[in-house]
């Protein structure tokens, strides 16, 4: 009882210095502020973009078409249509979060129990490892496109297809760093004084694998939002009249000539997330790594 005693005792003290510590890491790191700098910005307008976008993103004016960046009323210019492309921007980040959130939401509640259980669990690992490298042979992009054909076409279908085809990832990262704990002392003496299985896992292993779990996430997000790019340019996920990056830049390649800037501003956007998610999940990282301490 007393080895079990100490680290409830200490729990309270150690998270708050770790988060202290963690977020004292990320502020030293000037790309990682700036990376969060971007990706809170691009938050905040994605969540008030219908009432902050300069127009309706089904607003034409035919008078006014492939007007370029800088033109009064127009920042970033106009599409083929006369659509405001700023608004149709701000509408499609925020769609392509929307299908990053859930499709990694969705990939963490189903991949997170089965990598503890293939961890944790001898006979499931057998049954669990064999089914993810089945599924791992397959590249991520072709199981997201085959599985939204097979779903139909939209935003939703497009979350949840994006979302299976990354369990594998998730349920293999969650199985390693559970094979690690379930080999510390504490998790030894937890069984020892005779807790369940469902204790051990849910007290123990866990909330010491959220750390590895939360850098799988901003891992995903990125790969997610690529995906929903790639999903709505073949025409597979967000369907017009409703606005996405991918529809943007699947409709701008018949106009790249006349028109550069209506393809290459969703092109930079959709780069400039998927960076600023990568860059801050290798500072999150680093972070949370416990050899880093100072």
């Amino acid at each position: 009882m007393t080895v079990l005693t100490v680290p409830m005792a200490e729990a309270s003290p150690a998270s708050i210095s770790r988060r202290a510590r963690v977020l004292r890491r990320l502020r030293r790191n000037p790309l990682a502020v700036v990376s969060f700098v971007v990706l809170a910005l691009a938050a905040v307008v994605a969540l008030l973009s219908p009432w902050i976008a300069p127009y309706s993103v089904q607003q034409t004016d035919f008078a006014h078409t492939f007007s370029p960046p800088g033109t009064p009323g127009h920042v970033l210019g106009t599409d083929d249509l006369g659509r405001d492309v700023l608004s149709r921007i701000m509408l499609g980040a925020r769609a392509s979060l929307q299908v990053a959130l859930l499709a990694v939401a969705t990939s963490l509640i189903i991949g997170v129990p089965l990598g503890l259980a293939a961890g944790y669990f001898r006979a499931w690992d057998a049954v669990l490892s064999r089914f993810t490298d089945l599924l791992l042979a397959f590249p991520f992009l072709i199981m997201a496109v085959g599985l939204a054909a097979i779903r139909g076409a939209s935003l939703t279908n497009a979350a949840v297809a994006i979302g299976i085809a990354q369990i594998p990832g998730v349920i293999r990262v969650v199985r390693s760093d559970t094979l690690r704990l379930k080999s510390l002392d504490f998790v030894a003496a937890a069984v020892v004084d005779g807790a369940s299985d469902l204790w051990v896992l849910a007290r123990h292993i866990l909330p010491n694998a959220t750390s590895v779990i939360l850098v799988q996430a901003t891992v995903a997000i990125p790969a997610a939002i690529l995906g929903e790019a790639v999903l709505s340019f073949l025409g597979l996920g967000i369907q017009p009249p409703a606005p996405s990056l991918g529809t943007m830049l699947a409709t701008a390649q018949q106009f790249a000539a006349r028109a550069p800037w209506a393809a290459v501003l969703p092109g930079v956007v959709i780069m400039g997330l998927a960076l600023a998610f990568n860059v801050f999940g290798d500072a999150l990282r680093d972070a949370l790594d416990p050899k880093g301490d100072r």
